[in-house]
């Protein structure tokens, strides 16, 4: 399909083939749907929203609950005011969440509706809530979208009581349910008291039961949020995705915060251990250590097959930052590391990590897979990893492909699996291994295809 993709490289300014991120609302909109008996609202027109909706749908196989201020050619001309008003009153009539998550669109941006004013002008029902955060599409991806909307909730709802709960706050950044799981479970497992923020878990992948429920019982609670402002420290997981709620909590409420990468790899899961240890006082416990070890000897066992190897990552920021010092650590060589959020840490961090290890490539953000496809085609890598856009370069250049970050539309089950902690390190190899070897059996000699590896 990409066969067509010339080699020859021409520097662009103004145009993105193939991007490597969605927009703002997106983010919002999975930030919102963390938060128990939240309703996530798009402040533009239906078909902005359908289209957020739909992404999330597709990589999580869920519904994503939504509605939108429904803009016709009237509010674009005139301004969402009226729209927004009756939206939320027939959403609180018909719908009844505890709290509607309002995120604007190009279009609301672009015409400059004045959320905090609306806000304060509608009829809300006691004790129900409405925030906003503002997410124009045209900055930014969908990782500075679930930034500006976990500020939002804190903004709007944290509040410093003056006693101390003795809680952590994790915002776990722009990660699945499965990996909140995890995260939460490495939490519980260190006897560490905490609030998430937010908490998709028990909500895009909430079971079966035979029953629709429009909210299911997983989320943060409000009250949880409220309190927030009484921790004793927040740990901000990705800087990109985490860092702004953890500073808009420490502005309002004076509760200190850590930034920490993504848990994803041995060295960014270590970091957060100890971080934890050192903070607490509290040893780190025998299960996970013993994790590690697991961990250790598989990366020892396969080590042959990843030595030397060039791998091309494409993903969302925190979350290529601490793959791409996994790689390292794996003794792969990753050559083009690429983000579409903007932001000149990414590549500074990055760079920074490979000429520590002796490794040189190419690492660049605000780029586009086909960047990426043009640098391959001058020099092809042994493994790609990306979310589901890459198998398109993966085909035409056969190349092992693993599919990963968001979002994953062709494949079921993932969202189940973490990536994050040392199991989820230990998921990660495993699907890295064999996405290479079972390229090796395809197409080694016959007498070379052996039964064991």
């Amino acid at each position: 399909m990409l066969d067509a993709t010339p080699k020859e490289i021409v520097e662009r300014k103004a145009l993105r083939i193939n991007p490597a991120k969605t927009c703002q609302p997106v983010g919002a909109m999975y930030a919102a749907l963390g938060v128990h008996n939240c309703l996530p609202h798009s402040h533009g027109s239906q078909g902005c929203c359908s289209y957020h909706r739909t992404v999330l749908s597709r990589h999580f196989k869920e519904p994503a609950m939504a509605s939108s201020s429904s803009f016709t050619e009237g509010a674009s001309v005139f301004g969402g005011g009226a729209n927004i008003k009756t939206a939320v009153k027939n959403i609180f009539a018909l719908y009844d969440p505890d709290i509607i998550a309002v995120h604007t669109t190009c279009l609301s941006e672009t015409i400059g509706d004045d959320l905090p004013t609306y806000i304060r002008e509608m009829e809300i029902p006691e004790g129900k809530l409405v925030i906003h955060a503002n997410t124009p599409s045209y900055q930014g991806s969908h990782i500075t979208g679930f930034a500006s909307m976990v500020k939002g909730f804190i903004n709007y709802l944290s509040l410093n009581s003056g006693v101390p709960n003795g809680n952590f706050n994790i915002i776990p950044g722009f990660v699945g349910p499965a990996d909140m799981r995890e995260i939460k479970r490495i939490f519980k497992v260190m006897g560490i008291p905490y609030t998430m923020l937010p908490d998709t878990s028990g909500v895009l992948d909430a079971p079966n039961t035979g029953k629709y429920k429009m909210y299911p019982k997983g989320g943060t609670k409000i009250e949880e949020i409220v309190d927030a402002g009484n921790a004793a420290l927040t740990v901000a997981l990705g800087s990109y995705a985490s860092e702004m709620g953890a500073k808009e909590l420490e502005k309002k409420c004076k509760v200190p915060f850590i930034t920490l990468k993504t848990p994803i790899g041995i060295d960014a899961t270590d970091e957060l251990l100890m971080s934890l240890a050192k903070q607490t006082g509290k040893e780190i416990p025998a299960e996970l250590e013993e994790e590690r070890g697991q961990l250790v000897d598989l990366m020892i066992d396969s080590q042959q097959y990843f030595q030397g190897r060039k791998a091309a990552l494409v993903g969302d920021p925190d979350e290529m930052i601490a793959l791409s010092q996994f790689i390292i650590a794996l003794g792969m060589i990753p050559q083009y590391v690429v983000t579409g959020t903007p932001g000149s840490a990414f590549a500074r961090e990055i760079t920074a990590m490979m000429q520590e290890a002796g490794l040189e490539g190419i690492v660049k953000a605000e780029k586009d897979f086909f960047d990426v496809h043009q640098w391959i085609k001058n020099e092809n890598v042994d493994l790609l990893i990306s979310n589901t856009y890459g198998k398109f370069i993966a085909r035409a250049e056969d190349i092992p492909f693993v599919r990963f970050g968001f979002p994953v539309m062709d494949r079921y089950g993932h969202n189940y699996n973490p990536v994050v902690g040392y199991k989820g390190a230990m998921f990660l190899l495993e699907q890295m291994c064999n996405a290479m070897l079972d390229k090796e059996d395809r197409e080694c000699a016959e007498e070379d295809l052996e039964v064991v590896r």
